[in-house]
């Protein structure tokens, strides 16, 4: 059975700038990906990062080249998930995109949602914490009393006016708030932020180092009162081993990852080394979003809010009740376009 694919690019415009160690934007280009056989179709997102490389231009170009992986039957999501991997390196987005349509369309096809697919129980979702981006005092505190349905908040901090951020922050609410300084630090400076943060409830601490400085984590976490989660230095399981003598978590990002195949395999490595998960995103849409959500029951931490940060979602996908992701009955990703006015 042939798999005929269909690819767009979506400009989707942001509730606010977002602002991160790294720089700031006001909307986001991402790409979807259907995927049809016997007249069902199944979606994918990619929300390419510049972190990695990566554009709508690359993803389109990538989808392009990795279509010929495609061939085979769609039944066997799983060797054609592995297939597309191989076909072509990095281009992670897009991959996720083809390995989520994959899923999608294989639960549809069935008639159910993903998460049973999987074997999880929806009922042990954890609560999502909601992000807000660098940004000035008043504004901050703006965007704390938005988020007053989310009862955990994970602030971006970076190399500049860290206190002062996040005193804005802490002066706004009394919320449990994780912290995420996207590789701002060095390792004495990050201790020092740490120590700071420690006296004032922070959960948390996302990738306070730069990916590449491994001996600095080790020593950081030796000395750390907080729990370090690693994120921009984790792409795939091969990397989860090293990480466990700096970190005391993890970030899954699918987008990172290249999907839900090798997000179950980095899990399962974790789990296997001691270490915590987080399931986290980008900037994306309810497609992107409800694909990690399925997994949400494994992890023990959530960050999923990727399409609360868009000014207008293009899908439906799955409410967000006191802080938690609600999932459906519907099959697949249990995702649809929203109706047109």
């Amino acid at each position: 059975m042939s798999l005929s694919m269909d690819v767009r690019i979506l400009e989707l415009p942001l509730r606010h700038a977002w602002t991160i160690a790294r720089g700031t934007s006001t909307f986001k280009r991402n790409v979807i990906v259907e995927l049809s056989a016997d007249g069902v179709v199944g979606r994918g997102e990619a929300a390419p990062n510049v972190r990695y490389g990566e554009s709508a231009d690359t993803v389109t170009e990538a989808l392009g080249r990795l279509a010929p992986a495609l061939e085979g039957d769609p039944w066997h999501f799983r060797v054609l998930s592995e297939r597309i991997d191989e076909a072509l390196p990095g281009n992670h987005a897009a991959k996720a995109a083809l390995d989520v349509a994959l899923h999608d369309l294989a639960g549809k096809r069935l008639g159910v949602p993903l998460y049973r697919m999987l074997g999880l129980d929806p009922a042990r979702m954890p609560i999502t914490s909601f992000s807000i981006g660098i940004d000035d005092a008043q504004t901050l505190a703006r965007k704390v009393r938005e988020a007053e349905p989310y009862p955990v908040l994970k602030v971006k901090l970076g190399a500049q006016a860290v206190r002062e951020t996040f005193g804005a922050v802490r002066g706004a609410t009394s919320k449990v708030v994780r912290v995420d300084a996207n590789e701002a630090w060095g390792p004495e400076e990050a201790l020092r932020h740490i120590e700071w943060l420690a006296e004032r409830g922070v959960e948390l601490v996302e990738q306070p180092l730069p990916a590449a400085d491994v001996e600095g984590a080790k020593w950081l976490r030796e000395r750390s009162p907080l729990p370090l989660v690693a994120d921009e230095a984790l792409m795939k399981a091969s990397d989860v081993p090293r990480l466990a003598e700096g970190y005391h978590g993890i970030n899954v990002k699918l987008q990172k990852c290249g999907g839900i195949r090798e997000a179950l395999r980095i899990i399962e490595t974790a789990r296997a080394c001691g270490l915590k998960v987080m399931l986290g995103c980008m900037v994306e849409t309810s497609v992107g979003i409800a694909a990690a959500a399925h997994l949400g029951p494994l992890a023990d931490w959530l960050d999923l809010d990727g399409n609360l940060l868009l000014s207008a979602d293009p899908f439906r996908g799955h409410p967000v009740v006191d802080g938690r992701i609600c999932l459906g009955d519907g099959p697949g990703l249990g995702v649809e376009p929203q109706s047109q006015p």
